[in-house]
């Protein structure tokens, strides 16, 4: 494996010379790019093939960057334990309290519309703005555990772990492409009235998705 990855980086430009360079100092120095190559070749064969392997393998860089993300719940348990801010919590809120008891296809789908919202001019510009919107307001929250009457109590901690990195990941610009671009969505157990108005992107667990047409 270490072969592997150093080939393909080190491999074709170790013959290459860096020029000449003035310091701050006045000294001109001159070096060749293979005596640096060198230097970095020894620093990377001090790396421990388990820990070349881990990196190589990590959940992190497969679910950002726009890399393939794996839609399992061995791949999110293999993830560190998530953290954040504000907006982090705001989601892994809503997450917990709309959708802990989704697949985390289902999860991921529910945060790709908080994110939806958050990207579209039509709503606040932040995840706490969109989760919190018209809260207070008789029949104008958008999340209907932010206006039920209930305090906001965790409960059941593995769960808000689990969604709590399917917040962090997304929030890091995992893709949105289970939702189907969706603003909006609603359980299985409802028939609203404006789902009528919009276009059905998806479906995922109890939850169905929708777009403006």
């Amino acid at each position: 494996m270490r072969k592997i990855l150093t080939a393909s980086v080190l491999g074709a430009a170790l013959a290459l010379s860096v020029p000449s360079f003035v310091a701050a100092d006045g000294a001109t120095y001159t070096t060749s790019l293979k005596q640096l190559l060198r230097a970095d070749r020894a620093a990377f064969n001090g790396i421990p093939e388990k820990r070349l392997r881990a990196i190589a393998k990590s959940p992190e860089g497969a679910a950002t960057g726009g890399g393939k993300l794996t839609y399992s719940a061995a791949a999110l348990a293999a993830r560190p334990k998530a953290s954040g801010g504000a907006q982090w919590r705001c989601l892994t809120e809503a997450l917990y309290f709309e959708a802990r008891g989704e697949t985390v296809r289902g999860q991921i789908a529910v945060a790709e519309v908080i994110l939806n919202r958050v990207s579209s001019s039509r709503f606040p510009n932040t995840v706490c703005g969109v989760i919190n919107q018209g809260t207070g307001k008789r029949y104008q929250c958008q999340f209907t555990y932010t206006c039920d009457g209930h305090p906001e109590a965790i409960r059941e901690p593995a769960a808000w772990t689990r969604v709590g990195k399917v917040a962090r990941m997304m929030l890091d610009g995992a893709p949105r492409n289970l939702a189907g671009g969706a603003t909006y969505y609603h359980t299985t157990a409802v028939r609203p009235r404006w789902a009528r108005q919009f276009r059905q992107t998806a479906r995922h667990g109890v939850h169905i998705f929708y777009r403006p047409s």
